[in-house]
């Protein structure tokens, strides 16, 4: 294999970016247990977010794929899955549906490739097994066995910051009795208290806490996912390189988290 390169004296570029990986993620887990249909607008489809969406579709979701996503939901109450639910190379989309599977009554296993097998999970599954979950993992990593069921509301304390634990928390705060609050989570990304708002959700975040009394339901919607950041970032990256020329990047998540 050869490649040639030849510099560029000026960049001219309005490139078609690919949608948010992270609120994808969310979309998809959040449309699974709402009621009636949600649609995605411009989801992200690498791997990752289709390995999430492929889980959603076998936990009962009804999927219509297309220029955008369709899927009815479940209204919360999910299907056991008929085997292991495959997530690929996707930590995002395996944590957070630790949370979701939380609060249902049954057994599901949840596997991934060899990089995600090597990924720690009990930082998730600890706070969970407090609500009333029970889970064994494999010294710590994938593959991970859940059964979830009734769920009570807990004060949780994180000790480093991760959204994607936080998610997880507030995702099972949903099926569980009484109040789910998360301390510890700031700074990290706050999609998921957004888009649950958006669904229909009620909660309370602050500097300090994020508070959800449970059990809650959530209605479909219609999510229009925002162009994802980090693949802005490459062509701002070469702009500045060449020092000359103009890029317009539309749509682009502007969350200050």
């Amino acid at each position: 294999m050869s490649a040639a390169s030849h510099a560029v004296s000026a960049i001219s570029l309005e490139p078609e970016l690919s949608g948010d990986k992270s609120i994808t993620h969310r979309a998809y887990l959040l449309g699974l247990l709402a009621r009636g249909e949600t649609t995605v607008w411009n989801p992200n489809r690498g791997e990752d977010c289709e390995a999430t969406l492929t889980a959603v579709g076998r936990l009962g979701a009804s999927v219509i794929p297309g220029e955008a996503v369709r899927l009815a939901g479940t209204g919360g109450i999910l299907r056991p899955p008929d085997g292991p639910l495959d997530l690929g190379n996707s930590g995002t989309g395996m944590r957070l549906l630790l949370g979701v599977l939380a609060g249902q009554p049954f057994t599901a296993t949840l596997t991934g490739d060899a990089s995600l097998s090597a990924r720690p999970m009990e930082r998730v599954l600890e706070p969970l097994r407090v609500m009333g979950v029970s889970a064994n993992s494999t010294a710590g990593h994938p593959p991970l066995e859940i059964t979830g069921g009734a769920l009570s509301g807990h004060t949780h304390h994180l000790r480093v910051p991760s959204a994607q634990v936080k998610s997880a928390l507030l995702l099972a705060g949903l099926a569980a009795r009484g109040r789910t609050a998360v301390h510890g989570a700031f700074p990290s990304r706050d999609h998921t208290e957004r888009m649950l708002r958006a669904f229909g959700a009620t909660l309370d975040a602050s500097p300090e806490v994020i508070t959800l009394d449970g059990p809650q339901s959530l209605q479909g919607t219609e999510v229009r996912v925002p162009a994802d950041p980090s693949a802005a970032t490459f062509y701002l990256v070469a702009l500045g390189l060449v020092g000359q020329g103009r890029v317009v990047l539309r749509a682009v998540s502007q969350n200050p988290t």
